[in-house]
């Protein structure tokens, strides 16, 4: 595997510098996502996960999120660094997203500050901030991440990357 990581401009992130094991820190950068003239979620207490070769993937607390927006489904996965990760549909008037937010119930130890907060694929709704940027979805249709002008890749999840 031969990868060469973008160049870094001034402000950028490379993801190729961020750790693995992947970490959780602390987020005060404004977070929003909305759909269809709905707020779903509007935050300046976020966390954010890194983990090499992904863009970040930010996580809401509860209650900076829109009620009665969220319903459990039944849809699990498990992340090696996380634990079991349960998901959730956004139900607005005349929509349900499926599938498009997941959560750590009970995390790992490493990961104790993401317990019940939630994260959010950006690729549904209309869109999806970082501090008034619209990100761009990580590639693929697993990864949660959120793709900003100050994160460089290349970005896991295209065709090509599993293995990464």
């Amino acid at each position: 595997m031969n990868i060469t990581p973008a160049p870094v401009g001034p402000g950028q992130e490379s993801v190729w510098s961020y750790p693995r094991p992947a970490v959780a820190e602390p987020s005060d950068r404004r977070l929003k996502i909305v759909h269809r003239g709905v707020s779903i979620a509007e935050t300046q207490k976020g966390i954010r996960t890194l983990e090499t070769s992904h863009p970040p993937s930010y996580y809401f607390p509860p209650n900076d999120i829109a009620p009665s927006v969220l319903r459990p489904s039944q849809r699990r996965s498990f992340c090696e660094w996380k634990g079991e990760a349960i998901y959730f549909d956004v139900v607005i008037p005349g929509e349900t997203l499926r599938d498009v937010a997941w959560s750590y119930p009970n995390p790992t130890s490493a990961f104790m500050a993401l317990r019940d907060f939630v994260a959010f694929y950006a690729w549904p709704f209309d869109g999806c901030f970082v501090d008034e940027e619209r990100v761009t979805p990580q590639p693929g249709n697993f990864y949660g991440g959120w793709i900003t002008s100050d994160v460089v890749g290349p970005f896991k999840g295209a065709p090509g990357t599993r293995l990464w």
